[in-house]
């Protein structure tokens, strides 16, 4: 498989907060001829009275809307799929709400990419940024949903020791395991 496969797709880029996947969907995008980047978190912001965030252990209106940015994510990607483009979408998307969210979008191919730099190394890559994304979650707790809970569909990079360029690098290699819908 090669980077046409990729025309008129969704791949879906997630991993634990700090792990990349801003930087590797974007750079990912730019490679690609025609291609959008959809942010998930772009959805959550759009909630601005009333917003209640995900936290361990949350609340099921916390659920609720965060089941909702992942409508509007995959709705979203769908739509710039059908109108040509290819979306790579990232966002966050672990453990029991994967398979929903893999559901929702429709497109066909549909792509899986899950980035997986050890905890460690979210852990740097955390501290050295300006903003902070963990609130209420360690790394370690959301290291452990991702890696015991989050079921083991696409492709999964370690990216501990690669660069973003790498990392795409990667995923345009493994786009056969990535492949999770045709």
């Amino acid at each position: 498989m090669d980077e046409a496969s990729l025309e008129r797709a969704v791949v879906v880029i997630t991993g634990v907060m700090a792990s990349g996947k801003s930087t590797v969907a974007q750079l990912l995008a730019e490679r690609l001829p025609r291609a959008v980047h959809v942010r998930g978190d772009v959805f959550r912001r759009m909630m601005v009275s009333g917003r209640r965030e995900q936290e361990p252990g949350g609340d099921q209106e916390a659920a609720e809307q965060l089941r909702l940015r992942y409508q509007a994510s995959a709705a979203t990607a769908d739509l710039y799929a059908g109108a040509g483009w290819t979306a790579v979408v990232q966002d966050v998307v672990l453990g029991e709400h994967l398979e929903p969210y893999l559901r929702a979008i429709r497109t066909r191919p549909l792509y899986l990419v899950v980035l997986a730099p050890s905890a460690q190394s979210v852990a740097r890559r955390e501290a050295a940024r300006a903003k902070s994304g963990y609130g209420s979650w360690t790394v370690g707790g959301l290291d452990q949903v991702l890696r015991e809970q989050t079921p083991r569909l696409g492709l999964w990079v370690d990216s501990t020791d690669q660069s973003p360029d790498e990392t795409v690098d990667a995923i345009l290699d493994g786009l056969a395991q990535a492949l999770v819908a045709e």
